[in-house]
């Protein structure tokens, strides 16, 4: 082996060097248990070649250590990234020490990778006070799939040659200068500071696209994009030029299609009839896949339609593997919209009547603005014979619609009715009409006759999320809820709008969601569990200490600058909180009384309002959660090591503290039911002012023939219904193959929904 020659970075050859090969795996070794570095030194050697570069070397180390990844061995994870900080750093900066941060931004910003308004912001001195705040040690805290997942998308570089051009550290002092710069000079090195600490040591996280879009010229951080589509081929022709506009700025697209006319309608009086919804679904499909967001992921987004529409039994067929192009639009994914009459007819052995939206004058706005409303209308035209109507029997169309979520495991379900009597907007002026590609939004939209209608309303919400695994107490979310809410909010006035739409609702509403990533940790940190009820009291106490602290920071920045413009048009305005409008039903699961001064925090919101219309939303965080080596959003993990699937490759992850909790963890698939589960997204509910990315889960190797029962999914939907679950996002199956999930939807903004 000492005989080998390597070819260096800088092209020149000389003899294998093994010794300094051993002392770096030493030295990424060092405090971590059962780790051996002999073993890393053997797997790799027996891969080097005559000749072969150092870069391959330090690749061969780094994936000889993340092999060895286990449930004995979980350090390994830790090694493996320690190996790849170093390499990554060799390869943005030629060496392992990162440059002072003054030399690194006016470099960056001189090639065009940085946004040139960070030197016009700040001084040589202030960045020379900001470098001191910098703890590139911090790098060695992150898990091998976290580096990964930060050279794959978050990184500054190029996605041509693989060229790397920072390390982690600069994306979170640097999102933090960005977003504090219209602060006084006196107030944001101090809020630089403490914003960079909670971000660096993963108590807060942040979005992918703010993580890969911040200090960098492009300016579009929101993850989330809700375009309503009206009844015209302007308005579908309007809506396809903003998907097309978003996606290629890195958001992920919700896309309410629910009032297009249905197949053989009247056009022109009967001069033509409609083509109905799928042509036009086709179309939106084309808009969504039509960018890749620059390499950071794949366009992606979801459809909503309500259950009634004529076609529905069409469309609900749309993402199966049956039937030819002409009839299926797979690359999409769908939101069904259901309501408390739909649920009636269900429980009563009812009949369901399909209309086209634009044969019911006045239907489709009461579905989501006045439950009372859309019965009277809907039983008046049931009975008006001269209105074009099918019948189907209600048991009928559930079973459909939850066989295809079933098979698909991505047609996804809304409840209209929550997601407006359980609101901050008040449905008679600002209607929740859809949700986002990851079904935790709930905003108000309009539809858009033209591109630069000023008449439109596209809703933005921008994420982050609490890590509740880092949280030594829940007084800590005070200072964090500050920290996230001042930061969030300024990015909405730091960032550019393609479309006017988008910015006008912006402006109006100040939309907001915080989320939480590692849940589960915290459970098992706890010693609750999902399944058996005793997550519950501690589920209700934590959630209403984030949407308490939440809206004290929010009405904080509104006594400073303000609240929101369409402050009035929220259910706050008029005294009312998440805690008025829940369903009480949830009284019967948790009688814990509440922690906090509500009665003083409704005043103050009463008198000087809000900045942010909303401030909760649970996603699903698929990559930030792994940045910060936590479990996702609010999800059980599937096993202890997770192996997840990503375009970079195969990538381990052991959950937090394994080798002291792994009896308290609660794995995905030995959890008996749903039943726990949405219990706990319930309790959420009755705080979260937006909605939740929750899931249902299914073994059918706990049922009879290894078949899940029909009865069983129907039970979960009316289940969810009862509780007061807004959305539910995707239907896992078990199938027996080695666990792994796919890496596919990211931070609710592109390819799927992940902050």
């Amino acid at each position: 082996m000492s005989t080998l020659t390597v070819t260096k970075r800088n092209g020149k050859t000389e003899n294998i060097n093994l010794d300094k090969i051993h002392k770096v795996i030493t030295w990424a070794a060092e405090g971590l248990d059962n780790v051996s570095v002999s073993q890393v030194e053997l797997k790799a050697q027996i891969q080097f070649f005559e000749g072969i570069r150092t870069t391959d070397i330090h690749e061969t180390l780094i994936k000889s250590a993340a092999d060895l990844i286990s449930e004995d061995t979980p350090d390994y994870q830790y090694l493996a990234a320690r190996l790849a900080i170093f390499h990554l750093r060799k390869k943005a900066f030629g060496e392992f020490e990162p440059p002072h941060l003054h030399h690194h931004v006016r470099n960056l910003v001189e090639q065009g990778r940085y946004d040139k308004e960070i030197l016009e912001n700040y001084s040589a001195e202030e960045l020379d006070t900001i470098n001191g705040f910098i703890d590139h040690s911090r790098d060695m805290n992150f898990s091998y799939a976290a580096v990964k997942q930060l050279e794959g998308k978050y990184l500054v570089q190029n996605r041509v040659t693989g060229q790397i051009y920072e390390s982690p550290q600069f994306i979170y002092i640097l999102v933090a200068a960005c977003l504090f710069a219209n602060y006084e000079k006196a107030a944001r090195l101090d809020l630089i500071k403490r914003f960079y600490d909670a971000v660096s040591q993963f108590k807060l996280s942040l979005p992918t696209p703010i993580m890969s879009g911040i200090r960098t010229p492009t300016r579009q951080f929101s993850s989330c994009v809700l375009i309503e589509c009206g009844d015209s081929l302007d308005s579908i022709n309007a809506t396809s030029s903003a998907v097309v506009k978003y996606v290629s700025q890195r958001a992920g697209i919700g896309i309410n299609a629910g009032a297009i006319r249905a197949l053989g309608s009247p056009i022109r009086g009967g001069e033509a009839f409609h083509t109905g919804c799928i042509p036009f679904y086709k179309h939106f499909q084309t808009a969504v896949k039509s960018c890749s967001q620059g390499g950071v992921r794949g366009g992606a987004a979801t459809v909503f339609y309500p259950i009634w529409h004529l076609e529905v039994e069409n469309l609900l067929v749309l993402k199966n593997n049956r039937g030819v192009e002409e009839n299926r639009v797979r690359h999409l994914d769908y939101g069904v919209q259901f309501n408390r009459l739909m649920y009636q007819r269900l429980i009563k052995g009812g009949n369901i009547t399909l209309f086209s939206p634009s044969d019911v004058p006045g239907l489709y706005d009461a579905f989501f603005a006045d439950q009372e409303e859309f019965d009277r209308l809907y039983t008046q035209y049931e009975a008006d014979e001269s209105i074009r109507k099918r019948s189907i029997k209600a048991s009928e169309l559930f079973t459909l619609f939850a066989s295809e979520r079933a098979s698909t495991g991505r047609i996804y379900l809304q409840n209209v009715d929550h997601c407006n009597t359980h609101s901050p907007f008040d449905p008679k002026v600002a209607p929740v009409k859809q949700s986002n590609l990851c079904l935790e939004i709930a905003l108000p939209t309009k539809p858009l006759e033209r591109i630069d209608d000023p008449e439109g309303e596209i809703a933005l919400c921008t994420l982050s999320a609490f890590n509740l695994g880092a949280l030594e107490n829940l007084d800590e979310l005070e200072e964090l809820s500050e920290l996230i809410i001042r930061a969030l909010d300024s990015l909405l006035d730091y960032q550019n709008y393609p479309i006017l739409a988008a910015q006008k609702a912006t402006e109006l509403r100040r939309t907001l969601g915080v989320g939480v990533i590692n849940y589960a940790y915290y459970l098992a940190k706890n010693g609750v569990r999902y399944s058996d009820g005793s997550a519950n009291e501690l589920t209700h106490q934590t959630f209403e200490a984030i949407q308490y602290y939440l809206l004290k920071a929010s009405n904080k920045l509104a006594k400073e600058f303000g609240p929101c413009k369409a402050f009035n048009e929220t259910t706050y305005a008029q005294g009312i909180l998440p805690i008025d409008t829940y369903k009480k039903e949830l009284d019967n699961i948790v009688s814990a009384e509440l922690q906090y001064d509500w009665e003083a925090l409704r005043e103050e919101i009463k008198q000087h309002g809000l900045r942010n219309s909303t401030l909760t939303a649970l996603m699903p965080s698929e990559t930030s959660s792994q940045i910060s080596n936590a479990t996702n959003g609010i999800e059980p993990p599937r096993g202890f090591v997770s192996v997840k699937a990503s375009k970079d490759g195969i990538l381990k992850q052991v959950v937090p503290d394994f080798e002291r909790l792994k009896n308290n963890y609660e794995l995905l698939w030995t959890i008996p039911s749903n039943d726990g589960y949405l219990q706990l997204v319930g309790i959420m509910q009755k705080f979260v002012d937006q909605a939740i990315s929750a899931n249902t889960n299914y073994d059918p190797t706990k049922f009879e023939a290894g078949k899940v029962p029909m009865k069983v999914i129907l039970k979960d939907l009316l289940t969810a219904y009862k509780l007061g679950v807004k959305t539910l996002y995707y239907h896992n199956t078990r199938d027996g193959a080695e666990d792994k999930q796919d890496d596919m939807a990211d931070d609710c903004a592109g390819g799927a929904c992940k902050i």
